[in-house]
């Protein structure tokens, strides 16, 4: 029987069998603990340089299906499952999780014991990683590991942004009892143009924005301020995306001249980015919030939501002693006063931000889902609602 090993850059080494292209592969390594939503985890641009740990402990009994993808590809660096089902059980399935990950060139393993990977990621804190099914010498491996480039300070966007501006027209389609709308129609009503900038955005986004009844023009990470005066939009959307906020200079530059010109929204490394604008700070997490059941607190009215969220980094609250609720504070910066407006239960970290002074919506976790529960869909409408009041 075939072998395959994952190295961690502290000396641990799990064995388990190859899945997925065979070769070797390098990145940070995180866990995720969705039951369900593989595929869209897997083409989201927020993972790109990273190594995906599914907890769940069979992935992939509902295969791959074209309409489910977020992105033009998988972005993950590697996939680590316990057991990967070889036979998909679904009438929308084409192929099975294997051949989805041999068709896109990536590197897995499986048949590892992931609560004991899962527990030592906890304790020890998300770290760079090694799986090969070529070269099975722990020691190399794990020198290839702590050689590695750490994620901290690298503008991974740049790899995964679009290279021109498009536009973006297509919706989320309708469940039907006999059949999946592949035919995702536009919305039939717009009233406001947004432009999205494209720091890793997922597709979900884009759908959700022409659900509300918005144009969406899609722009590269590096357009100008001109540019984006020249296209005269109604609001801003700033996407999610990999790695660390502080890796992308340009794009903060970028967004502290746009505060003011035009309501805009930012979704987690879009509200990291916002933040560091505004002139807040960002810090690592331990091991990173990825899974589609994560707990928030709305400090606004109290309501509790379950949500989807992908991020190894976080906005520092705008308090003297950071992680208590208690003294979460109103932050004077040069754009107008700051708050906190949604914490992550888990933790207590930053959630989500309020301008009390200026046009802007920003949120930590993912409002689209895909994977994940809606309860923060209502976030689209608000964004809505700010370019209403802007135009008031």
């Amino acid at each position: 029987m075939k072998r395959a090993i994952l190295a961690l850059a502290d000396g641990a080494v799990f064995e388990g069998r190859p899945l997925g292209l065979e070769g070797e592969t390098v990145g940070e390594v995180v866990f995720n603990t969705a039951m369900t939503g593989y595929q869209e985890i897997l083409t989201d641009p927020s993972y790109k340089g990273q190594i995906i740990v599914m907890t769940c402990p069979h992935i992939g009994n509902y295969g791959v299906t074209p309409e489910d993808v977020e992105s033009r590809g998988v972005w993950a660096e590697g996939f680590v499952v316990k057991e990967s089902s070889r036979r998909p059980s679904n009438w929308r399935a084409e192929l099975s999780l294997n051949e989805y990950l041999i068709q896109n060139r990536t590197v897995g393993i499986e048949a590892i014991d992931t609560r004991a990977l899962t527990t030592h990621l906890r304790e020890m804190g998300s770290q760079q990683g090694v799986i090969s099914h070529v070269d099975l010498d722990p020691r190399r491996a794990v020198e290839k590991a702590r050689t590695a480039p750490s994620i901290i300070g690298r503008d991974l966007v740049a790899e995964v942004t679009c290279s021109d501006p498009y536009e973006w027209t297509e919706g989320s389609g309708s469940w039907t009892p006999d059949r999946w709308a592949t035919d995702r129609r536009p919305c039939e009503s717009r009233r406001f143009r947004v432009v999205a900038y494209d720091f890793g955005i997922k597709q979900n986004i884009l759908r959700r924005l022409v659900e509300t009844g918005c144009e969406v023009t899609v722009l590269p990470a590096r357009t100008s301020v001109e540019a984006v005066h020249a296209l005269d939009p109604d609001g801003i959307l700033l996407s999610n995306g990999p790695g660390d906020p502080e890796g992308v200079p340009y794009a903060i530059e970028t967004v502290r001249q746009l505060i003011g010109y035009r309501p805009i929204f930012g979704i987690c490394l879009g509200h990291q980015i916002l933040a560091l604008a505004l002139g807040l700070r960002t810090y690592k997490l331990k091991f990173g919030h990825h899974a589609a059941n994560h707990p928030v607190m709305d400090l606004q009215t109290g309501s509790v939501q379950i949500t989807s969220q992908n991020h190894n980094f976080a906005v520092a609250a705008p308090t003297a002693a950071e992680g208590d609720r208690k003294d979460l504070a109103v932050l004077e910066t040069p754009y107008g006063r700051v708050a906190v407006s949604h914490l992550s239960l888990n933790d207590y970290s930053v959630e989500g931000l309020h301008c009390l002074d200026q046009s802007i919506l920003s949120v930590q976790y993912h409002p689209e889902a895909s994977p994940g529960p809606h309860d923060s869909a209502y976030l689209f409408p608000r964004f809505l609602e700010l370019m209403e009041k802007s135009h008031a």
